[in-house]
């Protein structure tokens, strides 16, 4: 039986693709700089879709996070692979995505030592389903949340390292639903929009 290996597109400096590597045989404690994303679904009532990574998943177990996050794979634009992700983790499908930190990166290591390391575009994905179905191997719960629920989980440890940071981040642009199109100019060159 073949097994698909996922693979990440590796970074340098200037956030120019390099090349790529295996997604799990790269997270270490030397995990190399790499593209990722972060999305958060939001319903038309506002509320977001905040979801417990599976307990068993090799980084950040457990944690409390956005709706979801994953690495776009070689060639794959930025719209699609929010796409994927947001249907393979959770079973949603976007109505509109939009670009809102688009220049986001940050380095963090889980309490095993184990480091993400990357480039991490954040999308606003608005839905209408809102009813998703978590893929328990990457999702343990998944509840949508008030935008004050959400400010207030980014004050405790339980949530993940890159939520906090970028919590900080889309505080000052208030509600999800009016956070504003950053547009693509400061997406890394190694993905198109």
């Amino acid at each position: 039986m073949s097994v698909h290996t996922e693979e990440i597109v590796l970074l340098n400096a200037a956030d120019e693709a390099i090349g790529t590597a295996p997604k799990l045989a790269s997270h270490h404690r030397d995990t190399p700089y790499h593209l990722a994303f972060s999305c958060y679904a939001v319903a038309p009532d506002g509320r977001v879709l905040i979801t417990r990574r599976a307990l068993d998943k090799k980084t950040f177990p457990g944690v409390w996070t956005g709706s979801c996050c994953g690495h776009p794979a070689p060639g794959e634009n930025l719209r699609d692979a929010v796409r994927r992700r947001l249907d393979t983790e959770l079973g949603l499908a976007a109505d509109a995505l939009t670009s809102v930190l688009p220049g986001f990166r940050y380095r963090a290591s889980a309490e095993d030592g184990t480091v993400e390391y990357e480039r991490c575009p954040v999308v606003r994905a608005t839905v209408t389903q809102v009813s998703p179905s978590p893929d328990p191997s990457e999702v343990e719960d998944a509840e949508w949340w008030t935008w004050a629920e959400c400010l207030a989980l980014a004050e405790r440890p339980e949530s993940s390292p890159w939520y906090r940071l970028q919590m900080a981040e889309l505080a000052p642009l208030g509600e999800p639903l009016d956070w504003p199109d950053a547009g693509t100019g400061d997406l890394p060159p190694a993905i198109s929009w």
